[in-house]
């Protein structure tokens, strides 16, 4: 019997995770312990509810009893009054009730690419597990640096049954269209109409023109993305795998998108006008290589159906698009 601890449960990441645990070939045999703060998961009888702040050691302490995985999804983008509340403290106090819990078999942290300053930095070669933490400017890019680190020493040094999924930009549903819009609905960033005028930017959005991301040489930058699904898919993997054990992975498609190539697709295949916009950004190769070789896990989503599945998604009236976050 698995009694698994999800963090960010009512998240992207968290839900899909629970729904697949719920109704997976391993259904039977797994619980599941939200620890929610402001929202709640569907209820369901295998679902139990935690309520309260994970910088809260009582709270922190009282939902890991019993358990036997943590899977840790609760973040906080650019939000400088909760950071370290959210992002340190409260994983040091899962840490912390993990290494002296007699029940505990998993510890996983679902990382990020920012860790490693994704497309804020040259990266001249693919990016592997091996790659030095280097956080780009900003609160969220040092947390998951800070997040990978505790996680590692609390390995060295108490031998902690932890691993690390890190994964890029991750796309659910109408996402990765929005990611592209010249709107105000514009999903995380860049934010393109902020590259040209407000009457351009107007116009681009009425056109449903695509915006071709150039790096500082004029070449067209790619950038890593995941759908959820494949991490989804990626966590389940993992949970008590042997090869898993102590480790980090890079959990992203086979290949980085290249904004050229959308802009392509999208103009063959739905008649879209595009736009080069030159940028401070850079490619970057988020090299998934590990993952296939130690767990035998394989993304499904390549550039062609994150597109399509994006462009194609009809949201209902049951179904708002909501953004918690920016990113």
């Amino acid at each position: 019997m698995k009694n698994i601890l999800v963090t960010g449960a009512t998240g992207k990441v968290g839900t899909h995770f629970i729904h697949r645990i719920l109704n997976g070939d391993e259904r039977g045999e797994v619980k599941i312990r939200a620890l929610c703060h402001h929202r709640r998961p569907e209820a369901h009888p295998r679902v139990e509810i935690v309520t309260g702040g994970i910088e809260d050691r009582d709270v922190v302490r009282t939902a890991m009893s019993g358990i036997t995985h943590v899977v840790h999804c609760a973040t906080c983008k650019e939000s400088e009054e909760i950071v370290i509340d959210v992002t340190v403290k409260g994983l040091f106090w899962l840490l912390e009730e993990c290494r002296r819990s007699n029940t505990l078999r998993q510890f996983m942290l679902i990382g990020g690419d920012a860790a490693l300053g994704h497309f804020f930095y040259p990266h001249p070669i693919p990016v592997t597990e091996q790659q030095k933490h280097s956080a780009y400017p900003g609160c969220y890019a040092l947390s998951k640096v800070l997040e990978e680190v505790m996680l590692e020493q609390y390995v060295i040094q108490y031998d902690l049954a932890g691993c690390c999924l890190r994964a890029p930009w991750i796309m659910e549903k109408d996402d990765f269209k929005y990611t592209l819009s010249f709107g105000d609905d514009v999903f995380g960033g860049p934010r393109w109409r902020d590259f040209v005028d407000s009457e351009t930017a107007d116009g681009y959005v009425r056109e449903g023109t695509v915006p071709v991301m150039l790096d500082p040489d004029g070449q067209p930058v790619k950038r890593n993305f995941v759908h959820v699904s494949d991490l989804v898919e990626a966590m389940i993997v993992a949970l008590d795998h042997p090869k898993a054990r102590m480790q980090t992975f890079n959990i992203c498609m086979d290949e980085p998108v290249d904004y050229r190539e959308v802009a392509e697709y999208l103009k063959q295949t739905r008649g879209l006008p595009s736009v080069e916009i030159p940028t401070p950004y850079r490619s970057t190769w988020l090299d998934n290589s590990k993952a296939k070789f130690l767990l035998g896990w394989r993304p499904r989503i390549d550039l062609k159906r994150l597109i399509d599945e994006a462009w194609s998604y009809e949201r209902s009236e049951s179904d708002p698009r909501k953004v918690w976050y920016p990113g």
